[in-house]
């Protein structure tokens, strides 16, 4: 699948005369508990030559592919969009720049991208993102004899970035089992949730399971703290950001451009 992804970004830098800055895996391989058939979900970032950002214009700023199979899902935000993004502190773009699969980066990106994510965290933002993202999914869950197991561990990853911005004010990592391991609620309960993590990655996405009901019980406590909790969160850690500097530096170290310029 490598070479297939690889492929098509480089279709895509062609097709739509941009530059990919950063491109990730994102969704449960990223997170450390996919499926035998969990399919590719590629989240990239790019740039324009200079010329498209001087424009009276608004133009559209994303990029979407879908293979007819369904197994790979490629989105890309251009950078600018991006920025916008990190300052308000988008569940999804703090994810996909910690990314631990990485299938393009442009040199010192990763790492200056997150460090600026972290500067720009708000803690109220992202409880929002995650908390609406954890009730969505337990109430798929939440009553039921029998689950999907892959909503069982949307509900309960979502649920521990919520206890990770309340007891850590920090961006919570992408990788499940960093949060699993390092948040503190009991033993027993990790080891029934790293058990899970194995029998999904032998299972199917349309696999059934019983109701696990101590960790629906977490579920329900741990949410029942994080919207007691949500008008208490902070906004942004660092009001004094430049995001502005930070995109013209980008814009000029990462400098695209177009065939035939």
């Amino acid at each position: 699948m490598n070479t297939q992804i690889q492929d098509k970004l480089k279709d895509i830098e062609a097709q739509y005369g941009v530059k990919i800055l950063y491109a990730c895996e994102t969704g449960s391989r990223a997170w450390g508990f996919p499926s035998p058939d969990s399919d590719y979900d590629v989240r990239m970032i790019y740039m324009h030559d200079i010329d498209w950002y001087l424009s009276l214009s608004d133009k559209k700023d994303t990029i979407e592919f879908m293979s007819e199979d369904g197994e790979l899902d490629v989105t890309g935000w251009d950078i600018k969009k991006c920025l916008k993004l990190m300052w308000k502190s988008n569940g999804a773009l703090l994810e996909r720049v910690q990314s631990p699969i990485l299938y393009r980066e442009v040199p010192g990106i990763q790492e200056l991208l997150q460090s600026y994510s972290q500067r720009c965290f708000a803690p109220i933002a992202a409880m929002h993102h995650y908390l609406g993202m954890a009730r969505n999914s337990f109430s798929d869950v939440e009553g039921k004899d029998e689950v999907k197991l892959k909503k069982l561990f949307y509900a309960l990853r979502a649920t521990l970035c919520c206890k990770w911005i309340l007891e850590k004010d920090a961006v919570p990592p992408i990788v499940f089992a960093t949060m699993v391991d390092e948040l503190a609620f009991d033993e027993q309960l990790k080891q029934r949730i790293r058990a899970l993590v194995d029998l999904k990655s032998g299972e199917s996405e349309r696999y059934y399971h019983p109701a696990e009901h101590e960790i629906n019980a977490f579920i329900f406590a741990e949410l029942d703290k994080a919207g007691n909790a949500f008008n208490s969160l902070k906004g942004r850690k660092d009001n004094q950001t430049d995001l502005d500097a930070l995109f013209r530096q980008i814009v000029k170290t990462y400098a695209y451009e177009p065939a035939g310029s």
